[in-house]
């Protein structure tokens, strides 16, 4: 490995539109936010220094081994994070990079690419009006002070149908500079006529300075490794980004399957699944795929390198289309269940769910068979009472491992006890070692859980498990309407508050059309239309709601008596 000379930023994204800088596919894919790119660029504007790079100088006849990938130049966040894959045939040589994939990308993304990030408050779709395609963009016009966030120069992502990729745009009395433009100023004389013409002193300054930085300062500083060895590439890689933190791990070990995956791509197969459980409505990393193999085939589930082998890599890949399907299946059972994204509030917890339906083989079509009804009923249980309980915190991998040997005493020689027949919903509970009992103090705090609170649906579901959420046919209620919480009295609403009429204590769940039925209706109506002498009691038993006088004036008797009812029903559930 030797230093070599620096090169300018405007010759390293003309390496990379060549194609002679190029991405191994033991490299994570591109992760910085908008903002850290910008940042970036105002550090390089104030001749701070970026670190050193690390490539891999890479020969035709190694190339032929191995997989490689393009940068990517149209970033759209969640939707557009894939590098494309590359032949590289014909190529004589290039140069793989090992340390400095996430600034090289920034780099490019504002000098050639472009980078689209979701609108606050708009719902996540591949469109522009919730993922605006954005372009860089410099302010011209004034520098920032220190005060305001650190930044001297003020650069930011505009959005491309407000700017129409001008080369200058002014909004609101603040003129911008188009950041990839300076490209076309490779000639001095060319851009002094250009820059002459800006009346603004700091506008004179600015252009210049963002030129010196990318055209003609050489502060790409790198490393070349030339020994044709992928296993000494891998080497140098995983010891350059083992200091990382623990989450960014997983890159590392997916570079090792990556490596070591003969037959599939690793890389392609794992993004894959995680865009189609995205596309079932679930965003899911790479982590709980590969934490996922882990707890089906390793003693230890800690993401450390020693715990992905060679050899389990290879198995990985052996066993690769029975695991996606797994976890394929697991999520169209969570989807039956009723919860969407927000309110699954623990991917963690669909772990042992996949040990199990992977290792008893009853993975396929599971959501579906009628064979395996109660055992659905037994998991959705089971999941709902965990994340109630907040089971998987920061000690997730202890309690993963613990509840694992109700499965098995030793995953190396028996994947799951014989006599398992079910889902052991029982069981799990015991083998984890702290105490998953609660109080009345927990179940109390529950009770107050908000309407829109991600875990008021877990609660709910619980407490009205009878009603159709394969086919998301229900909803949220307040029991006396939301809309009679003006007329509470003043007493009640200092006694309880809309905190308390908000939570539990008035909600319930509902079939969708039994909702639209009552409407706007008061408690004392509804009740009156919906029974008679003799379905009354069990009308209110399958409501969870105490025999009382229903007025609003009673509101106090209600909710007291309520709370009875759904603290000793959550104590018998939750225990």
């Amino acid at each position: 490995m030797s230093f070599q000379t620096p090169i300018t930023i405007s010759e390293a994204i003309k390496k990379i539109e060549s194609n002679q800088f190029l991405l191994p596919a033991i490299q994570r894919e591109f992760i910085w936010s908008h903002s850290k790119i910008e940042w970036l660029f105002d550090s390089i504007m104030r001749n701070y220094p970026i670190s050193s790079f690390l490539f891999w100088k890479v020969e035709e006849n190694t190339a032929k081994n191995y997989r490689f990938y393009k940068f990517i130049n149209e970033y759209r966040e969640r939707y557009k994070t894939h590098n494309q894959e590359i032949s590289t045939n014909g190529i004589s040589s290039f140069n793989a990079v090992l340390d400095g994939q996430q600034r090289l990308t920034s780099l490019y993304l504002g000098l050639k690419g472009s980078f689209g990030y979701k609108e606050y408050r708009r719902k996540w779709e591949d469109t522009e009006w919730s993922i605006p395609t954005r372009h860089l963009y410099l302010n011209i016009s004034n520098e920032l002070s220190d005060e305001e966030d650190g930044r001297n120069y003020e650069f930011s992502f505009l959005e491309k149908d407000q700017t129409g990729e001008l080369e200058i745009y002014v909004i609101e009395e603040k003129s911008w500079f188009k950041v990839g433009a300076i490209l076309n100023y490779s000639d001095e004389e060319t851009f002094d006529n250009f820059v002459e013409d800006f009346d603004n002193a700091f506008s004179r300054k600015a252009i210049r300075q963002l030129r010196r930085t990318i055209v003609e300062k050489p502060i790409i500083n790198y490393f070349l490794e030339e020994e044709q060895s992928l296993d000494k590439a891998l080497n140098i890689f995983i010891r350059i980004n083992s200091g990382g933190e623990p989450l960014n791990f997983s890159d590392l070990l997916m570079s090792i399957a990556v490596a070591n995956w003969t037959q599939k791509d690793a890389r392609k197969e794992i993004h894959k699944l995680v865009d189609s459980v995205r596309d079932k409505g679930y965003s899911i990393s790479k982590d709980l795929v590969l934490k996922s193999f882990l707890y089906l085939y390793s003693r230890d589930i800690k993401f450390r390198v020693t715990n992905f082998s060679k050899e389990n890599a290879k198995e990985f890949e052996t066993e690769w289309e029975q695991i996606r399907d797994t976890i394929l299946s697991t999520f169209d059972l969570i989807k039956s269940f009723g919860f969407t994204d927000f309110t699954l509030t623990s991917k963690n917890a669909v772990i042992p769910i996949i040990y199990y339906l992977y290792h008893k083989e009853i993975y396929r079509d599971f959501s579906s068979k009628i064979e395996f009804k109660e055992d659905r009923e037994r998991i959705k249980k089971w999941l709902h009472i965990v994340l109630i309980k907040r089971l998987f915190g920061g000690t997730s991998d202890n309690v993963l491992s613990q509840m694992r040997r109700t499965f098995t005493d030793n995953v190396s020689e028996i994947k799951i006890k014989s006599e398992i027949m079910a889902f052991p919903i029982d069981n799990i509970f015991t083998h984890i070692r702290k105490d998953t009992s609660v109080g009345e103090e927990f179940i109390e705090e529950t009770l107050f859980t908000q309407m829109d609170n991600q875990y008021a649906f877990s609660i709910l579901s619980l407490l009205y498990p009878n009603l159709d959420y394969k086919n998301n046919n229900f909803h949220k209620d307040h029991i006396h309407p939301a809309s009679t919480y003006k007329k509470l009295s003043e007493e009640n609403k200092e006694k309880y508050g809309w905190y308390a009429f908000n939570s539990i204590f008035n909600l319930q769940m509902l079939d969708a059309n039994e909702n639209m039925s009552k409407k706007d209706l008061s408690l004392k109506e509804w009740v009156e239309k919906e029974t008679n002498e003799d379905n009354k009691e069990q009308f209110l038993n399958l409501h969870v709601i105490p025999n009382v006088d229903f007025s609003l004036e009673n509101f106090s008797e209600y909710i007291e008596k309520r709370k009875v009812i759904l603290m000793e029903r959550l104590k018998t559930l939750l225990n």
